[in-house]
């Protein structure tokens, strides 16, 4: 169900098909200029005219695309209407659900958003029905016949190795201790007694986090000195050699500098290295998934389309 996320925001209205001319002929559809043209603004972002006056090679090329990209569309639906698919109400109202908890919008909200586009809430929902038929049409004729071996997994890890090979990471969080007056060494001994306390207080099994929402003047003191993910290239040499060995809840000794005092704690730890099959095997059937339904799907409408009657009109 991704392909739900983007039809909010990619949704066009087909109001006024009539009022254009045909552009081609699909057995018994017809696409229309109107159709195409909202389609290439969908794909590219701005008008027809304004793609035509960046490059004339672009606009034909994308012109091509989309018009094939329609037709093949007006075969898959003659296609449905022969199979008699058909996806009830329920199934609509929870596809729109999803999509406006993925997008966080209320019913007003999605309403609203569709007016912005000029569309309707009704347009929307038959855009959501057609799309949902065409998914069941995929799995009928193609999704359903598509079966992955073992090998094919592990032939793919092989080959991909270093797409699952990561350098170490590490979250650190963060007691900052400043020193207002760089230089005075009375403020500096107070600050060092103070970062001594916070240790032992560590050692004696006080939150990090609290301490820091307590202590810290540093970044994230409100968050308990989370500082964030770092991978270990990004640190700088003194930081990397500092928590070289340390585990995670470990806390490294106290860094001095003019400005202050900076009590660092690894969070959590990842060595980084190969992945083994097992940890990216779910990952890899996703791929290898929807490359074979790319495939098998596109050399089915091509037979479906040697069948069809088309004419392109221009």
């Amino acid at each position: 169900m991704v392909f739900l996320a983007g039809i909010l925001l990619f949704s066009t209205p087909v109001r006024a098909e009539i009022q254009n001319r045909v552009v081609a002929i699909v057995n018994n559809e017809v696409v229309t200029l109107y159709e195409l043209n909202a389609k290439i603004r969908e794909l590219t972002g701005v008008s027809p005219g304004e793609l035509k006056s960046r490059s004339e090679e672009m606009f034909i090329d994308t012109r091509r695309q989309v018009l094939d990209s329609l037709i093949d569309q007006k075969i898959a639906l003659e296609k449905i209407k022969e199979l008699d698919i058909k996806v009830p109400d329920e199934e609509v109202d929870q596809a729109i659900e999803r999509v406006k908890e993925d997008n966080q919008l209320t019913q007003e909200g999605l309403i609203a958003e569709l007016k912005e586009r000029g569309t309707t809430y009704e347009s929307y929902r038959k855009s959501i029905r057609r799309e949902l038929e065409r998914m069941q049409l995929i799995n009928y004729e193609v999704q359903s016949k598509i079966l992955l071996r073992e090998e094919d997994l592990k032939k793919y890890y092989h080959e991909h190795i270093d797409e699952f090979t990561s350098g170490g990471k590490v979250r650190l969080a963060l007691i900052f201790l400043k020193q207002n007056v760089p230089g005075d060494r009375n403020e500096a001994q107070t600050l060092h007694r103070k970062a001594q306390e916070i240790l032992s207080m560590i050692q004696n099994g006080k939150d990090f986090s609290e301490l820091a929402g307590k202590y810290s003047s540093g970044p994230g003191a409100r968050e308990g000195g989370d500082l964030g993910v770092f991978k270990l290239s990004e640190l700088n040499p003194e930081m990397a050699k500092l928590i070289k060995d340390l585990s995670s809840g470990d806390v490294a000794k106290p860094i001095i500098r003019p400005d202050g005092i900076r009590i660092i704690r690894v969070v959590e730890r990842d060595g980084g290295g190969v992945k083994s099959f097992e940890q990216v095997r779910n990952a890899i059937q996703s791929i290898l998934y929807r490359e074979e339904l790319d495939r098998r799907y596109s050399a089915w409408i091509k037979e479906l389309r040697k069948k069809a009657y088309t004419k392109i009109i221009f």
